[in-house]
Protein backbone atom coordinates (compact mmCIF):
# COMPACT_ATOMS: atom_id res chain seq x y z
CA UNK A 1 0.00 0.00 0.00
CA UNK A 2 0.81 3.76 -0.25
CA UNK A 3 2.43 5.55 2.61
CA UNK A 4 -0.14 7.62 4.44
CA UNK A 5 0.63 11.35 4.66
CA UNK A 6 -0.44 13.74 6.80
CA UNK A 7 0.20 17.68 6.04
CA UNK A 8 -0.76 19.06 9.65
CA UNK A 9 1.77 15.92 11.45
CA UNK A 10 4.85 16.70 9.30
CA UNK A 11 3.72 20.69 10.13
CA UNK A 12 3.71 19.91 13.88
CA UNK A 13 6.03 17.68 14.61
CA UNK A 14 8.30 19.77 15.18
CA UNK A 15 6.79 22.24 17.87
CA UNK A 16 5.39 19.31 19.40
CA UNK A 17 8.83 17.53 19.83
CA UNK A 18 10.11 20.64 21.38
CA UNK A 19 8.05 20.00 24.07
CA UNK A 20 7.39 17.36 25.34
CA UNK A 21 11.49 16.27 24.70
CA UNK A 22 12.51 17.77 28.23
CA UNK A 23 9.24 15.43 29.93
CA UNK A 24 10.87 12.42 28.14
CA UNK A 25 13.95 13.10 29.01
CA UNK A 26 13.96 10.02 31.90
CA UNK A 27 11.59 7.88 30.65
CA UNK A 28 12.52 4.97 28.56
CA UNK A 29 9.43 3.65 26.93
CA UNK A 30 6.63 5.85 25.88
CA UNK A 31 2.96 4.42 24.13
CA UNK A 32 1.46 6.27 21.59
CA UNK A 33 -2.58 6.02 21.72
CA UNK A 34 -3.85 7.04 17.80
CA UNK A 35 -0.59 7.32 16.00
CA UNK A 36 -2.50 8.25 12.71
CA UNK A 37 -0.24 7.74 10.27
CA UNK A 38 2.74 7.08 12.14
CA UNK A 39 4.07 10.31 11.34
CA UNK A 40 5.26 11.20 14.55
CA UNK A 41 6.36 8.25 15.80
CA UNK A 42 9.17 7.93 13.22
CA UNK A 43 10.02 11.68 13.96
CA UNK A 44 10.10 11.41 17.73
CA UNK A 45 11.70 7.95 17.72
CA UNK A 46 14.80 9.32 15.58
CA UNK A 47 14.82 12.39 17.16
CA UNK A 48 14.67 10.78 20.72
CA UNK A 49 16.70 7.46 20.43
CA UNK A 50 17.04 6.86 24.11
CA UNK A 51 13.29 6.22 24.16
CA UNK A 52 11.63 2.79 22.74
CA UNK A 53 8.48 4.18 21.25
CA UNK A 54 5.46 1.77 20.90
CA UNK A 55 3.14 3.37 18.31
CA UNK A 56 -0.91 1.88 18.53
CA UNK A 57 -4.01 2.65 16.71
CA UNK A 58 -7.41 1.00 16.14
CA UNK A 59 -6.75 -2.32 13.45
CA UNK A 60 -7.54 -0.31 10.20
CA UNK A 61 -4.56 2.35 10.29
CA UNK A 62 -2.26 -0.48 11.06
CA UNK A 63 -0.72 -1.18 7.95
CA UNK A 64 -0.33 2.57 6.99
CA UNK A 65 1.36 2.88 10.68
CA UNK A 66 3.74 -0.40 9.21
CA UNK A 67 4.57 1.66 5.74
CA UNK A 68 6.61 4.74 7.76
CA UNK A 69 8.11 2.06 10.68
CA UNK A 70 9.58 -0.34 8.19
CA UNK A 71 10.88 2.46 5.97
CA UNK A 72 12.49 4.02 8.97
CA UNK A 73 14.07 0.90 10.47
CA UNK A 74 15.18 2.51 13.69
CA UNK A 75 16.06 0.20 16.86
CA UNK A 76 13.49 1.97 19.19
CA UNK A 77 10.64 1.27 17.11
CA UNK A 78 8.70 -1.70 17.16
CA UNK A 79 6.02 -2.82 14.71
CA UNK A 80 2.57 -0.92 15.79
CA UNK A 81 -0.02 -2.71 18.22
CA UNK A 82 -3.70 -2.62 18.15
CA UNK A 83 -5.20 -0.43 20.81
CA UNK A 84 -8.83 0.86 20.93
CA UNK A 85 -9.98 2.49 23.84
CA UNK A 86 -13.59 0.81 23.81
CA UNK A 87 -11.66 -2.96 24.20
CA UNK A 88 -10.41 -4.02 27.60
CA UNK A 89 -6.58 -2.72 26.46
CA UNK A 90 -5.40 -1.97 29.62
CA UNK A 91 -4.07 -5.14 30.31
CA UNK A 92 -2.50 -6.33 27.29
CA UNK A 93 -0.24 -3.55 27.81
CA UNK A 94 0.18 -3.69 31.68
CA UNK A 95 3.03 -5.39 31.11
CA UNK A 96 5.46 -3.79 29.00
CA UNK A 97 6.74 -1.12 31.63
CA UNK A 98 5.46 2.16 29.88
CA UNK A 99 6.83 5.05 31.97
CA UNK A 100 5.16 7.71 29.36
CA UNK A 101 2.01 7.85 26.84
CA UNK A 102 1.74 10.52 24.13
CA UNK A 103 -1.53 10.71 22.12
CA UNK A 104 -2.14 13.72 19.38
CA UNK A 105 -5.31 14.81 18.08
CA UNK A 106 -7.29 12.02 19.35
CA UNK A 107 -9.29 13.40 21.94
CA UNK A 108 -12.09 15.48 19.64
CA UNK A 109 -12.79 12.25 17.47
CA UNK A 110 -13.54 10.10 20.37
CA UNK A 111 -16.75 10.03 21.60
CA UNK A 112 -16.68 11.73 25.38
CA UNK A 113 -16.92 8.38 26.80
CA UNK A 114 -13.88 7.22 25.14
CA UNK A 115 -12.02 10.27 26.03
CA UNK A 116 -13.15 9.29 29.57
CA UNK A 117 -12.17 5.51 28.96
CA UNK A 118 -8.98 6.97 27.41
CA UNK A 119 -8.11 8.88 31.27
CA UNK A 120 -9.07 5.95 32.97
CA UNK A 121 -6.52 3.52 30.79
CA UNK A 122 -3.91 5.65 31.17
CA UNK A 123 -3.98 6.56 34.95
CA UNK A 124 -4.08 2.71 35.51
CA UNK A 125 -1.08 1.95 33.49
CA UNK A 126 1.08 4.40 34.05
CA UNK A 127 3.52 4.18 37.25
CA UNK A 128 3.56 7.06 39.55
CA UNK A 129 4.93 10.24 38.88
CA UNK A 130 4.96 9.70 34.93
CA UNK A 131 3.36 12.06 32.21
CA UNK A 132 0.70 11.65 29.95
CA UNK A 133 1.43 14.49 27.37
CA UNK A 134 -2.23 14.86 25.23
CA UNK A 135 -2.03 17.46 22.25
CA UNK A 136 -5.37 19.20 20.25
CA UNK A 137 -7.24 21.77 20.60
CA UNK A 138 -8.94 22.43 23.76
CA UNK A 139 -11.72 24.71 24.85
CA UNK A 140 -11.95 25.79 28.27
CA UNK A 141 -15.14 26.59 30.32
CA UNK A 142 -17.13 26.29 26.91
CA UNK A 143 -14.98 29.20 25.55
CA UNK A 144 -13.27 28.74 22.32
CA UNK A 145 -9.62 30.27 21.85
CA UNK A 146 -10.44 30.67 17.97
CA UNK A 147 -12.62 31.06 16.09
CA UNK A 148 -10.89 28.64 13.85
CA UNK A 149 -11.29 26.18 16.73
CA UNK A 150 -14.90 27.06 17.51
CA UNK A 151 -15.86 26.46 13.68
CA UNK A 152 -13.47 22.83 13.46
CA UNK A 153 -16.16 22.39 16.66
CA UNK A 154 -19.10 22.83 14.73
CA UNK A 155 -17.43 20.64 11.78
CA UNK A 156 -17.00 17.45 13.99
CA UNK A 157 -20.26 18.34 15.57
CA UNK A 158 -22.03 18.39 12.45
CA UNK A 159 -20.23 14.80 10.81
CA UNK A 160 -20.57 13.29 14.38
CA UNK A 161 -22.40 14.61 17.25
CA UNK A 162 -20.49 12.43 19.66
CA UNK A 163 -17.10 14.07 18.45
CA UNK A 164 -15.92 17.49 19.34
CA UNK A 165 -13.46 19.60 20.67
CA UNK A 166 -12.81 18.51 24.85
CA UNK A 167 -13.29 20.71 27.32
CA UNK A 168 -10.52 21.00 29.67
CA UNK A 169 -12.86 20.85 32.64
CA UNK A 170 -14.20 17.80 31.79
CA UNK A 171 -10.86 16.41 31.04
CA UNK A 172 -10.11 17.33 34.63
CA UNK A 173 -12.69 15.57 36.18
CA UNK A 174 -11.62 12.57 34.50
CA UNK A 175 -8.15 13.11 35.47
CA UNK A 176 -8.86 13.20 38.63
CA UNK A 177 -10.74 9.90 39.04
CA UNK A 178 -7.68 8.09 36.95
CA UNK A 179 -4.96 9.78 39.69
CA UNK A 180 -3.68 12.84 37.35
CA UNK A 181 -3.28 15.97 38.04
CA UNK A 182 -2.94 18.44 34.65
CA UNK A 183 1.51 19.71 35.20
CA UNK A 184 1.21 22.15 32.52
CA UNK A 185 -0.86 23.80 29.49
CA UNK A 186 1.39 24.80 26.86
CA UNK A 187 0.03 27.05 23.87
CA UNK A 188 0.99 25.84 20.48
CA UNK A 189 0.81 26.98 16.56
CA UNK A 190 -2.32 27.05 14.87
CA UNK A 191 -4.42 27.49 18.17
CA UNK A 192 -3.87 23.69 20.00
CA UNK A 193 -1.69 22.72 23.15
CA UNK A 194 0.36 20.26 24.72
CA UNK A 195 -1.66 19.33 27.96
CA UNK A 196 0.91 17.66 30.43
CA UNK A 197 -0.57 15.39 33.31
CA UNK A 198 0.99 13.89 36.16
CA UNK A 199 0.17 10.66 37.21
CA UNK A 200 0.60 10.83 40.89
CA UNK A 201 1.88 8.58 43.30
Amino acid sequence: MDKPFSPSSQENQQPILEVIAPRLASARSVLEIGSGTGQHGVHFATALPHLRWQCTDVPGHLPGIRCWIEEARLPNLPAPLALDVDDDWIDAFRDAGYDAVYSANTAHIMSLAQVERLFHGVGALLPGDSAFLLYGPFSVDGRHNSESNARFDQMLRRNDPLSGVRDLRDLEGFARVAGLVLEAEIAMPVNNRTLVWRRQP
